[in-house]
């Protein structure tokens, strides 16, 4: 077993053992993938500013994300088609994610169904929602969700028209894989993958399978799913599934400071800024460049958060210092999934938890809510001046 130090060990491990269009669909972006890279390399502009010759003991990452406690502002995010990375791979990172005490959500585009989830769970999970044009079904996921006791709603804004992304068309993506030529081939590289997927029933977009009419099998699913993501989504529409929902409301894809204006108003517990990504609008900002706007925008109404780019416990503090009450990852702890399962989502968070309680102690803090933009030294062109 290799020593896993950091983030890219397991992303390394990640490509070595994953059918090569799962691992295409994970780490690309849409179009040239700017945005993608840039969601990463942005963070690479900000420095901390070291302290010395203070009391360091009794640190904490302790806080809470929508009220709710959590081991460190960290939340996974919705990935679609995570039970493709590994067999049944929603199951494991939930499990992890309530092992080390921080949410998981599950994708509506997920493997596992939100009942698989929840008969193997110890702790409630969020689910996140893309809105349809079958409002029968949006009205049946958000009624099964609130019977699984999905502890939050996370509603994604920005997929109403679906990104395209050359590397899924290249590899014709489909869950599971089609048996062509050389997809066999390739997946007989990947015997311990192949091994594991044969052995769950859980292949395909169990949330939406047998829960739509006429969609029982894979041609019916991708016929339905490629006319379905509603490009009629508008804030009447956020505010009647935020009445339906009645809980925990959670508003994601924001990447502009009016946008965020109006998801405050639509009585969002939190805002998430993301630009899903990198896998929608390429040529957008960055999300850790977009933070510092819409916290000034809206930080004194809701909870802001930021999701993009995010691969280590430094990233997490340089959101926090930048106004985010909390942050979610996605690709990081997928690479720890597809590397090893639930035991490598454990390990993505616990190296992002040691990253995080060293490099807060070395910028002179013992409390996690008390990093602020006094830790940081950012450029004063970070956010862009654009005419």
């Amino acid at each position: 077993m290799p020593v896993i130090t950091c983030i890219e060990d397991l992303k390394r491990l990640h490509q070595k053992r994953t059918p090569r269009m799962f691992w295409d669909y994970c780490e690309s972006g849409s179009y040239s993938e700017q945005t993608f890279r840039e969601n990463s390399s942005d963070f690479g502009k900000l420095r901390f500013r070291q302290r010395v010759a203070r009391d360091l003991t009794g640190r904490t990452l302790d806080s809470t994300m929508a009220g709710q406690k959590v081991s460190m502002p960290v939340a996974l995010a919705p990935v679609g088609s995570t039970g493709m990375q590994h067999p049944d791979g929603e199951i494991h990172a939930a499990r992890a994610a309530a092992k080390a005490g921080v949410p998981f959500t599950l994708s509506t585009m997920s493997i596992c169904s939100i009942e698989d989830v929840a008969a193997h769970s110890p702790e409630p999970f969020w689910f996140q929602l893309y809105v349809m044009r079958d409002e029968d079904f949006v009205d049946a996921i958000i009624e099964r969700a609130r019977a699984a006791k999905c502890s939050a709603l996370v509603l994604t804004l920005d997929l109403q028209i679906l990104g395209q992304r050359h590397k899924d068309l290249k590899n014709g993506l489909t869950s599971p894989p089609k048996p062509t030529i050389p997809n066999l081939i390739n997946i007989a590289t990947k015997p311990r993958w192949a091994f594991n997927m044969l052995r769950t029933p859980r292949r395909q977009f169990r949330n939406i399978v047998g829960h739509v009419k006429g969609v029982q099998k894979l041609s019916d699913l991708t016929a339905w799913a490629n006319e379905q993501f509603d490009p009629k989504l508008d804030w009447g529409k956020v505010a009647r599934i935020r009445d339906q929902w009645k809980g925990k409301f959670i508003l994601k894809g924001v990447l502009d400071a009016e946008d965020a204006k109006m998801a405050a108003d639509a009585g969002a517990d939190a805002v998430i800024v993301s630009n899903h990504g990198g896998r929608q609008l390429d040529g957008a900002l960055s999300s850790i460049r977009v933070l510092p706007s819409i916290v000034r925008a809206i930080g004194d109404q809701t909870e802001v958060w930021m999701d993009g780019g995010i691969r280590s416990g430094q990233d997490v503090l340089k959101a926090l210092s930048l106004g985010a009450r909390g942050t979610m990852i996605g690709r990081a702890y997928i690479h720890g999934l597809g590397a090893m399962g639930e035991a490598g989502v454990t390990k993505a968070l616990e190296v992002i938890r040691k990253e995080m309680d060293v490099t807060m102690a070395l910028c002179g803090e013992r409390d996690v809510k008390n990093m602020g933009r006094h830790n940081l030294l950012v450029p004063e062109d970070f956010e862009g001046r654009w005419a």
